[in-house]
Formats: C-alpha cells, structure tokens, sequence
C-alpha cells in the first residue's frame, strides 16, 4: 500500500541534495544519484498503486451489476471502496463532505466504523456509527477481494428515538415508612415531621420539572421522565439522605419508594410501581427499587427497618390462616434447608396448633441429617407423645390434592427444604422476617412477611395467641423460645418491645429457660472449631473474616457460632466465615446492624437479614471466595461513603 508521504519523503530529500551542492560536489552526486533512484522507485510505485485502485474500483463496480465508478459517485449517501488490506482506495465526494472535506484515501476504514472491524461485519446486518457528530447505518459488502461500504445517514431518526426513550414517563410511589412512630411519639410533632418530608418531596419533583401529588396520608406519587432517572441512578438518590436528616437521633423518618422504568404508559409504569413499592417495603424500607422488565435494582436500604408496634395485620393473618386450614384434610410445615432453632421451633408451634386445635393431620418436614438443631429435635422427639416430624420423600407421599404447605423462616424457593413438595403442593402459607428477595414465593395464599420482626418464632407466637392456643404446652414454648434467643443474640440484635411480648407469652406457657439454654450447647469438637475459626480470623475494612480448611463435624454450626463469637471481638462491626463442604463454598455473615451484611450477600448471590445473612458459590475455590466476598465488602463500603459524603 503506497501512502503519500513517500512523496513527500522524496521531494525533502531533493532539496536537501540541492543544498548539499554549496559544501561538496561528491556528496551532491551521490545524494543526486540516491534522489534519482528512489523517486523512480516512487514513481513505479505510484502507478502500481493507481492501478491498483482502477482494478478495485473496476472489480467492484463490475460485481454490482456492471456499474462504473462515475455512477458510484452520483449515489446519494457516502460511499466508500476498500481494498483487501482495510485502507480507503476511493470514496464519493458525499464521503469526503461526511467527514469534513478532506481525502481519506489510504486510511484505515476502522477509523470510521466505530471500533467494528470491516472483515466482522462484512455482508451482515449492518452496524450503527457514529463520524463527526453524525450517525450512519453502514453496510458493508464484500466483492471478492474488495469490499464497497455503504453509510446511511440516520442522526435525526436516531435523535428522535433516544429523546422519545428519554420522555418516557416513569412512575415513583413513595411512602412515609415510619409515620406511625411518630403518630405514637406526638400528633404534633408528626404535623412537622410530615410537612418536613412532604417539602422534600416537592423539592425533589421541581428538580426534575416532574409532576407530584400527594394520594393519601403518608402515600405520594412523582412523574419522571427516564432521562432524569437515570442521573438519580447515577446520584444514587440523595434524596434518601436528605428525608433520613429528618427527627431526632433516637427516631428518623425514612421513605420507600417503587419506581418502574421502561413500561409503554402511565398505568403500566404504575401498576409495576406498585410491585416495586412492595418489594422496597418487603426489604426493610428506606430504599429506592427500581423495577425494569421484571428485573430489580436497590438503592439504600441502611437504616433498620422500624419495628411495627400494631397487631392489628398479625390478627388479621391469624383469621386469614384459620379460613385456609378449614378447607385443608392434612398440613405439613416446612422451612429452609439447614434449618436452624428460629426455623424448628416455629415449625413445631404451628404443627401443635394446627393438629390439636384444627384437629388436622400435620408434620413438621424436615432433613434431620443436616439440620442445625439437633438438640431441639431430640428434645421435642423425647419429651413428645405423638409423631411430629417426617422426611420430605415421606410426606410428598402423603400429599392429597386438598393439604396445605405452611412455609416458616424463609420466602425464597431455592431456599425449601423440598422444593418438590412446594411445587406440588396448591395451598401454601408463608410466614417469614427475612428481608424479600427477588425470586420470592409468589402464588401464596396468605403472605405474611415482618422484616422488622426478629424471627419466625416472634411472628408464630403472635398468631398462636389469636388461634386457639390452649394445646401449645411448655415443649413448643422452649423451641419458640430459643428460636427468639438465637436471632436476637439473647435478646440483643432487633429485640423491640413486640420482641419481650413474645417472650413473655411463651414464659407464660411454660417455656423454662434454663432448658433453652441447654439447647444451644454443642461437642467439644465443634467448640474446638470454633474456637479455631475465630483464631484463623483477619481484619479487612473493620469487618473479621476467617477461613475454616476444616469439613469434620458439624462445620456449619461451628461457622455460624463462630460469626456470632467474632463479634464480639472490639472493633469487628461485621463478621464472616468461609467454609467448605463437599459441594459448594459457603459464607456466613452477621453483624450487630451497623453494617448491612444482607446487601453484601446479595452482591455475591446470596442474601438474608442486615444482621445475619449467608450466600453458597458453586465451582469456585476458598480463595475465590474470599475475592469475591471482599469485593463486596468493598463496594457496600464504598457506596455507604459516597452516600454519606454527599
């Protein structure tokens, strides 16, 4: 490929020959000599190379359909003529004019194609570029040894394109999350609060130039266009921030807001609105989802969510459960795989309940094996005089087309114990505290998800009370009780005052508590790995990590001991434990609230509470894991200091 700056070379090296004459005649002779050769090496050249372009030119007007280059260059779009290296071998004037005049030939046509190679996308599609501030569809064609590419101008239909996505109209609804608090604290002092909120609310539309308004008490609704929702994206919602600045250190007003992107009109947006609003809520409150085609995006999320002081919604599922059991001939409870004593114990308060004051045939499911409370479902087994608990294969057999599933201690479909039972079971109860997820269980019956409860047993002991709750005896007390103590840290991690009513309750029906305390007691050998993992712990970030190389023994119980322990350690504000067993990598993490453990999880496909929460990676190493957990130690951090920094 000839490029002209041989010529230039050429015509540099004659003057400099021409110069050379005033000191020496040798020198000038032989430069005049070198000159001379190489302008005719520069001169053949050049006509190899017009050849070369006139075969081009002729092979490729001869492939389409016999056309000459002078009426390639009556076409009204740029046309450009490629030679099999990737340089320009001729273009149209329409060409030049396109990118601002000047002669392209010998240039690489990959200059002009956006970053696409001319030999990708030869004889497809055709791809969207972008030269000198307008926009073309090219389409290249192959001739042979040559390629013709064409440039469609499309700038002003692509504009118009980009500002209609950009109009689109994006519902929000935001609700005042704790309102009642301060309602309960001072009508007058929620007056001000309220006004506060609304005032901020206001100011964030007219940022916006979007459209407010106020649907009901606590409940407001603002329009965006998707343009400016996607700088709030990139801002990450300060306006979280600013309603979080509202009341005192010991109570804060926080928002929820669902707001849907992407939907073809308003009563679609709003309607997906409504679903994200849900799932905000659903998550502890103080947050922004963002729902796209059914796929959600969480901003905030870091104040713990405001326990709810009304029970009025537990009497209202305690009715709703009672009308279901009705119609039901046999229920089966069932939790989380690697169940725990929050998830046993809620099972066996509401297997003694539906079998002894609903007179239903009822079994807690359950995996014994890899249970995590060994002691409660020995403790239940001995001290029991009927059946309680069955194997999953067991009561898939027993299964009739009119049983109930009631489902305690998790919402997530992957998370069951039997997930085939769940499927092929029609009626199905969930009763949950674990902040929602995306895949959540979604063709329940009765829903009833607390995130600001603190555990399953909490909210089971509030439903008992409004059921005939005669039958639950000093056994289903202790397992309630202890699935308390387990998730609040005895009575230390969100224990609200519905928390010490629970526990009150189960005292009174007999729960002793030195016999729960008997149940958290292990070996010695999963002491003595636990005291090994916390030993193995680093510090990263104010967060203990530790790694345990150990499978032996009940290393899972060990591991969530150990998180527990690793908190207590002075300056540990979150803790996390790697582990191994045969089929998966696991992670458990815990903190005391300060840091969000649960959206650290989320980042590495797991999730749970903001206090305790825990992920599985399949096909990775311990190492990997540890990569991957302290990235997203990084990025919850790190997107906690802009916010605060902002």
């Amino acid at each position: 490929m000839l490029s002209p700056w041989f010529i230039i070379f050429a015509a540099a090296m004659l003057l400099m020959t021409t110069i050379s004459a005033q000191y020496s005649m040798t020198i000038f002779y032989i430069e005049l000599a070198i000159t001379v050769v190489l302008s005719a090496v520069v001169f053949v050249l050049s006509l190899k190379f017009s050849a070369y372009i006139r075969g081009i030119v002729k092979s490729t007007a001869g492939r389409i359909n016999g056309i000459d280059k002078e009426y390639l260059e009556r076409y009204k779009y740029p046309v450009a003529v490629i030679g099999d290296e990737g340089d320009i071998v001729w273009c149209n004037a329409r060409f030049r004019k396109a990118i601002g005049g000047r002669s392209p030939e010998g240039d690489e046509i990959n200059a002009y194609l956006s970053g696409y190679d001319v030999f990708d996308i030869a004889d497809g599609d055709g791809v969207d570029v972008a030269v000198d501030g307008r926009e073309f569809t090219v389409y290249c064609l192959s001739t042979g040894d040559s390629f013709i590419c064409h440039f469609i101008e499309n700038t002003y239909y692509k504009s118009a394109v980009r500002e209609y996505h950009a109009s689109i109209p994006c519902v929000a609804l935001i609700t005042f999350d704790n309102a009642d608090d301060f309602v309960a604290s001072s009508e007058e002092y929620y007056s001000t609060i309220a006004i506060q909120v609304e005032a901020i609310l206001q100011r964030w539309a007219n940022d916006y130039t979007a459209m407010y308004k106020k649907i009901s008490n606590n409940r407001y609704m603002i329009i965006f266009r998707d343009a400016d929702v996607e700088k709030m994206i990139a801002a990450r919602f300060p306006v979280l921030k600013d309603i979080r600045s509202i009341g005192t250190a010991r109570l804060i007003a926080t928002i929820s807001v669902g707001l849907c992107r992407g939907s073809k009109s308003v009563r679609e947006s709003e309607l997906n609105a409504r679903k994200a609003l849900e799932m905000a809520l659903g998550r502890g409150g103080d947050q922004v989802a963002v729902i796209r085609e059914n796929s959600y995006e969480f901003f905030g999320g870091t104040a713990a969510a405001a326990e709810k002081v009304s029970k009025v919604r537990m009497r209202v599922i305690a009715n709703a459960i009672s009308r279901a059991v009705a119609d039901a001939d046999k229920v089966f409870i069932m939790g989380h795989r690697f169940s725990d004593l929050d998830c046993i114990g809620a099972a066996v308060g509401m297997q003694c309940i539906m079998e002894k004051s609903f007179k239903k045939f009822s079994r807690v499911v359950i995996e014994s094996e890899a249970s995590m409370a060994h002691e409660l479902i020995d403790y239940v087994q001995t001290n029991s005089d009927t059946e309680i608990f069955t194997t999953p294969r067991e009561a898939i057999h027993a299964l009739t087309a009119k049983s109930m599933l009631i489902i305690v201690d998790t919402h997530i479909v992957t998370s069951l114990e039997s997930r085939e039972l769940y499927e092929r079971c029609k009626k199905v109860v969930v009763i949950d505290h674990h902040r929602k997820a995306v895949n959540h269980i979604d063709n329940a019956l009765v829903f009833c998800h607390e995130p600001s409860a603190s555990s399953a047993c909490e909210m089971c002991s509030e439903i008992i009370s409004y059921l005939d709750d005669k039958p639950l005896g000093y056994i289903q007390a202790d397992a309630m009780l202890s699935g308390i103590m387990l998730d609040t840290k005895n009575f230390v991690i969100k224990t609200g005052v519905r928390t010490f009513e629970a526990a009150a309750y189960l005292r009174r029906k007999g729960a002793n508590t030195l016999t729960v305390k008997e149940l958290f007691s292990g070996s010695i050998d999963t002491y003595r790995e636990k005291v090994d993992i916390v030993v193995r712990s680093e510090m990263y970030r104010g967060c203990a990590i530790s790694t345990s190389v150990s499978q032996a023994g009940d290393i899972r119980l060990a591991a969530a001991q150990a998180a527990d322990e690793m908190l207590s350690l002075k300056g540990v504000a979150a803790s996390f434990v790697i582990f191994e067993d045969p089929q998966k990598i696991n992670i458990s993490a815990r903190s005391y609230g300060r840091v969000n453990v649960q959206l650290m999880m989320e980042k590495i496909g797991g999730g749970g509470h903001q206090t305790m929460a825990a992920t599985q990676l399949y096909d990775t190493t311990l190492e990997e894991a540890r990569q991957k957990l302290t990235a997203a130690i990084d990025a919850v951090l790190d997107e906690a200091e802009e916010e605060g920094a902002s």
